[in-house]
């Protein structure tokens, strides 16, 4: 393995922002509602990909009849207006590893699952935005994560080769997908606990992403 680092695709939620957390409460809430069962099991499976692939995840457990459009639209309900009240919290670590990389001139790129527009107005929000010189939602590419599609588009985008990139992940699906593009996957787990198969396709798993810098500033020379 090439340890060198030549740029950095990051995950958004459960990545850069607390927000599997609160995504799951949401859900939890409207499930309560509904008096819908097994809605924290449904939502973990759903971590890491696109509105496409969750709707089918859902229908999968509870039918092609399930109103997923005005579940999904209420949660977005609960979740906007926790972000207008609070905003989004920001994990451990983020601000130091994306100046980190920023003073190294390390490229730097965002893949999500997420809504381009959603993507876009959260780091912004969060004063994030300009870190990254490629940001590719979920909604530009047809086969969602655990499929590689999203990180390969962001490599060439990049033009950097995803052999030579490292991806870093919370969720199993993510792992997955940055795997399967060729990709060295870093993960910080979230909700998710880490596997054997994630052990397995991780170069690296850690608590935090304090813990990454360390890990990337222990290589001779980084650029």
């Amino acid at each position: 393995m090439n340890n060198k680092i030549t740029s950095v695709i990051f995950d958004m939620d459960g990545v850069i922002f607390d927000s599997e957390r609160l995504i799951l409460d949401c859900w939890e809430k409207v499930g309560e509602k509904y008096k819908v069962a097994g809605i924290r099991q449904v939502f973990t499976e759903c971590i890491g990909t696109n509105n496409r692939k969750t709707q089918e995840i859902v229908y999968a457990h509870y039918g092609a009849s399930f109103p997923y459009e005005e579940f999904r639209k209420e949660a977005s309900v609960f979740f906007q207006k926790y972000l207008k009240d609070e905003g989004l919290p920001v994990k451990k670590g983020v601000r130091e590893l994306l100046q980190y990389l920023q003073k190294e001139g390390i490229p730097i790129g965002l893949a999500s699952s997420t809504r381009q527009a959603v993507v876009e107005e959260e780091l912004r929000q969060a004063g994030l935005h300009d870190y990254f010189q490629v940001i590719m939602g979920g909604d530009k590419l047809k086969r969602s994560k655990p499929e590689p599609d999203i990180y390969l588009m962001t490599c060439e985008k990049m033009g950097t080769l995803p052999e030579n990139t490292y991806a870093i992940e919370d969720s199993h699906n993510g792992i997955r997908s940055a795997y399967s593009a060729g990709m060295m996957p870093i993960m910080v787990p979230d909700l998710l606990q880490v596997t054997d198969e994630m052990k397995e396709k991780s170069v690296a798993i850690f608590d935090d992403l304090l813990q990454v810098i360390q890990y990337f500033h222990s290589f001779a020379g980084t650029k």
